[in-house]
């Protein structure tokens, strides 16, 4: 049994991105290798995926095994065909260049997420039975303090203008890196509390679940 605090995690939103690399097929082993000609990758890039899987689009994951022509994609289990089909993992990849803090973050909080279930009955049972269907999109939202000249808050603000995904990194005191691909939304009207900092909004919708390394 372990517990931990988040006191010095540190965020930060992609600020630039690689001309994407075609992904000609991604095996179904653990972890999955993709096939990618003349990738120019190494061990600890970080890609974003847009593949056939539906599981695996739209995540953020880190490169390693890196060759020529192939590489896999760390902490990727696509073993069960049943969720990533024998060749249906095909797409694309794109390297991210750059990273800027999002800084002076004051408070944090997550929702969504929830499972959902199908209940049902039969005639001539005398108790439901139910079955997992969906989970309800999730997102997280940060408050920032409010500051115009911070780089974080200017790509946040960016982000919300041109509506194009991000992916976000948080790496936590322990080394344990936590990787989010989500559009970011920033409500530049700051809030007028007496007392309390003035603060602005900034909220992650997520389009996958995270991703974790443990270091």
């Amino acid at each position: 049994m372990s517990v931990s605090l988040p006191n010095g995690a540190l965020v930060a939103i992609a600020s630039g991105y690689a001309t994407p690399k075609t992904v000609s097929d991604i095996s179904n082993a653990n972890p999955g290798v993709a096939s990618c000609t003349g990738n120019g990758y190494t061990n600890g890039d970080f890609v974003e995926v847009t593949s056939g899987w539906s599981r695996l689009t739209d995540k953020v994951v880190r490169v390693a095994a890196a060759a020529t022509d192939a590489f896999s994609l760390e902490g990727i289990d696509s073993t069960l065909t049943s969720i990533y089909p024998d060749g249906g993992g095909a797409g694309s990849v794109r390297k991210i260049t750059g990273w800027t803090q999002l800084s002076q973050i004051l408070t944090s909080a997550s929702d969504g997420g929830d499972q959902q279930f199908l209940t049902y009955q039969f005639l001539e049972g005398d108790a439901q039975k139910r079955i997992p269907t969906f989970k309800n999109a999730a997102g997280l939202t940060f408050s920032v303090a409010d500051d115009p000249d911070q780089p974080g808050y200017q790509l946040a603000s960016t982000a919300n203008d041109d509506r194009l995904p991000r992916a976000v990194k948080i790496t936590l005191p322990n080394g344990a890196v936590l990787l989010y691909n989500a559009y970011i939304s920033l409500n530049k009207t700051p809030s007028l509390t007496v007392n309390e900092i003035m603060a602005c909004q900034v909220t992650l919708s997520l389009l996958a679940e995270p991703v974790r390394y443990a270091s």
